[in-house]
């Protein structure tokens, strides 16, 4: 069913419209015929993005037009931005660095810099309105923080974001924007949040162990679905009052380790547990050296996962980054947006986790034998 509310259709852009939040952006918008027109900018081509056959359909609609572009380079962004006609209504700047275990100054150009280039050509070229997709690591708590809240940012992205918020601040009134800060974003398509975690599953089933985590189960580790992080993007844009405001984006789960490893558990049949604080207190002044043992031993079993079941190439891994594996908290209050626009995906389930990894296996990306 169409969400549309007017005659006319907007016209909009969506950058990094490949990756994991812009393809499932790119969806809702042409299956609810949201828009009339849809420029889809990212440096990596929709063949070569590894999408479901669903999203494949949706890039082919004749009002999705795909456009290659470095966003780092100013030129080449505005560029990707450039009209004919009328300003664009509506850009989402769902692009930036995401690959774990990159330089500072990687992370600095391909976050700040790109969203910087965006603003500043969005401002010039009077969009209607910019959101952009920012983080939502902004401070480590075990209460809701809301989004007035001081910032204190602990992972380098959320450094990063926290830098173009203030220059996206910084150029009112000649830009109007909306910020959106997302807790772990999970859903078709995920790469890099919950399905690492979901990979390490298969590996301890794999192995016939039992999966143990740093730290203690009550660690916060909030989440979204990206539907509704896709359906606040498109709302707030559409939204007068949101005009230079910042919005949580997070569902009602208030999710910690322990439930996120539940679902694992389940999901995999296996069972998990915990190190606790004081151990887990040991390897955090060796965090890097504990990192690099894990990763080697995951990323070993799921080679050889891999070759068992056939699956020559997956863009799929286990790795994770020190910065997520410290006694850090991601509690977000998010009753701004719920008042406006409540949640579909109140909380993670395993019907939905599993249905990310059997997407993957549809393409041979899983193997499907994990999931029987």
């Amino acid at each position: 069913m169409s969400e549309s509310t007017g005659e006319i259709k907007p016209r909009a852009v969506v950058l990094g419209g490949c990756g994991f939040i812009g393809r499932n952006l790119v969806e809702y918008l042409i299956s609810n015929d949201l828009v009339s027109e849809l420029r889809v900018v990212d440096k990596t081509p929709p063949q070569l993005a590894f999408l479901i056959p669903t999203h494949t359909k949706i890039f082919e609609d004749p009002r999705v037009e795909y456009k290659s572009a470095n966003l780092i380079n100013p030129t080449s962004c505005a560029t990707a931005l450039h009209t004919d006609g009328e300003p664009w209504d509506v850009v989402v700047n769902c692009a930036g660095e995401t690959r774990m275990g990159q330089t500072e100054a990687v992370y600095s150009e391909g976050i700040f810099t790109l969203s910087c280039n965006v603003a500043r050509q969005c401002a010039k070229m009077k969009v209607g309105r910019l959101v952009e997709i920012s983080s939502g690591h902004m401070y480590s708590s075990d209460k809701p923080q809301k989004e007035d809240c001081p910032i204190e940012p602990w992972t380098v992205e959320g450094r990063m974001k926290s830098k173009v918020e203030q220059e996206l601040r910084s150029l009112e009134p000649e830009l109007s924007y909306t910020v959106l800060r997302p807790a772990i974003v999970y859903g078709i398509g995920d790469r890099r949040s919950l399905t690492p975690r979901l990979l390490i599953g298969a590996i301890y089933k794999h192995l016939g162990q039992t999966m143990k985590l740093l730290w203690t189960a009550d660690l916060k580790m909030n989440t979204v679905h990206v539907e509704d992080v896709c359906r606040a993007a498109w709302t707030l844009a559409r939204t007068p009052e949101a005009q230079g405001q910042v919005y949580n984006v997070v569902d009602e789960a208030d999710s910690t380790q322990g439930s996120l490893a539940k679902l694992v558990s389940e999901i995999f049949k296996i069972k998990h547990d915990y190190y606790g604080t004081a151990i887990s207190t040991l390897a955090k002044s060796d965090i890097s050296a504990v990192v690099e043992q894990a990763n080697d031993t995951h990323l070993s079993a799921w080679a050889d996962i891999c070759r068992r079941h056939e699956i020559p190439h997956t863009p799929l891994d286990p790795a994770a980054g020190a910065e997520l594996l410290l006694n850090r908290q991601l509690c977000l209050a998010g009753t701004r947006l719920a008042a406006l626009l409540p949640p579909r995906h109140p909380a993670p389930t395993a019907a939905a986790l599993t249905q990310v990894l059997e997407d993957y296996a549809s393409m041979n990306l899983f193997p499907k034998e994990f999931l029987v």
